[in-house]
This record gives structure tokens, C-alpha cells and sequence, in this order.
């Protein structure tokens, strides 16, 4: 049985973050329904995530991997820096085989993808809440057999650091390369450094197949 009520009486503080109004409203109407938690706090971006993060002091932020401008997992990352005792569930259309890992690695506690369950989203918010770690079967498995070593299964995806994948995944929104600086904050010359480990990872010949490839994936990813 799952416990809903703290042995305090407060209720949880949950700052919302994520760039579509849609869903964040979704997301409070959900969350201020439970009798241990409230919203704190919403935020369409980085910046107003980090203001939110300092006004409303929350205990739990949801956090959206594809924000309008700056990197998710980046954003975990500053969150976690300046507030240590923050617990982060990541709320994601993204592959949870190719980014659950990657966001544990940044400082988040849970994974949950956004076609699941509004009653799985409520579970990882009061599961991060309580100290544990909360994804899913096939992630846990995932983690399990890459701590032991057991990387026979790893995908040539996978090998990419987690700026290459951001960048993959801005060349499948179809930015050009200048546009993928700005957003990343990096030169182009870098942009074009990552472009080139990633064909070299990816064993891809051409600008024109990273391109082909980079639209498929971001294709497939908005899809599920």
C-alpha cells in the first residue's frame, strides 16, 4: 500500500518545469489533487526555473528534457548545484534507455515517460520525495547490466557524451549549425567539433546523412 500522507502534515512542494502551458496545467491539476503535495512553482525555461527554484523552495521539481531554450540536462545539473537537496523527476518523451541514464548521471532520482500514467507520475514524485530512486523495469535492467560491465548491448547512440546527443538532437529539429551554437552557448567551431565525433561514432560519411539520420531519430522520438 502506498503511503500518501507525510508524517510531518506539510505537503510537498513541486515546481513544474516545462515549456508547454498545456501540459504544466496538466501536470498542477494532477499534482494539487493529492492530499501530500502542491504546485510551488511553474517555469517555461531555465532561467525562470532557476528564479522559481529560489522563491518557492520546493522539495520535488518535474523537469521537461526538451525546453524552448538551454538543455535539460544541463538544467539538471544547475538545479542540483545550487540546491543539493532537491529531488528531480524527469518527465520525457525521450528514450528512457538512451537518456534515464544520463539524467541519474545529472543529478535527477526518477524517469518517467510522458506516455505513462498520471498515477506513475504521481508514485516517482512521492518516490524521490521518500530517498529512492524511481524508472521503470526495462530502465533499472538497463542500469543493472551496464554497472556489472555488460555493454554488449550498447547501442552506437548510447557511446555519444551527452553534448553530442544535444546536439544530434538539435540537427534533427532541423537547426543549422549557428543557431545550435547559440542555443548551447559554444562557438560554431565547437558545434563543429561535436558534429564530427558524432559521424565518427555514428559511422556516418556525410554532413548529409548526420542530417538524414539526426531527422529520423527526432522523428521516431516524437512518435512515442
Amino acid at each position: 500500500m502506498v503511503e500518501t500522507h507525510r508524517s510531518d502534515g506539510r505537503k510537498t512542494g513541486v515546481l513544474v518545469i516545462d515549456d508547454h502551458p498545456l501540459v504544466r496545467d496538466s501536470l498542477a491539476m494532477l499534482i494539487n489533487q493529492q492530499e501530500d503535495m502542491r504546485v510551488c512553482g511553474e517555469a517555461e525555461d531555465a532561467a525562470a526555473a532557476m528564479r522559481g527554484l529560489s522563491q518557492a523552495a520546493p522539495e520535488v521539481a518535474i523537469v521537461d528534457l526538451s525546453l524552448k531554450e538551454g538543455s535539460g540536462l544541463d538544467l539538471i545539473k544547475h538545479l542540483k548545484a545550487r540546491a543539493p537537496g532537491l529531488q528531480i523527476v524527469v518527465l520525457s518523451m525521450h528514450d528512457e534507455k538512451l537518456y534515464a541514464e544520463r539524467c541519474i548521471r545529472a543529478g535527477a532520482r526518477g524517469y518517467v515517460m510522458k506516455r505513462e500514467s498520471s498515477k506513475r507520475i504521481v508514485a516517482a514524485i512521492r518516490e524521490v520525495r521518500d530517498g529512492r530512486l524511481f524508472l521503470s523495469e526495462q530502465a533499472a535492467s538497463h542500469f543493472a547490466e551496464r554497472f556489472v560491465g555488460a555493454r554488449l548491448s550498447e547501442t552506437p547512440l548510447e557511446t555519444l557524451s551527452d553534448r553530442e546527443l544535444e546536439v544530434f538532437n538539435l540537427i534533427g529539429k532541423g537547426m543549422p549549425t549557428r543557431d545550435i551554437a547559440g542555443a548551447m552557448h559554444v562557438s560554431v567551431k565547437t558545434v563543429q567539433a561535436y558534429c564530427a565525433r558524432i559521424k565518427q561514432k555514428l559511422q556516418i560519411a556525410s554532413a548529409t546523412e548526420l542530417l538524414r539520420e539526426a531527422v529520423r531519430w527526432h522523428d521516431q522520438q516524437n512518435a512515442r
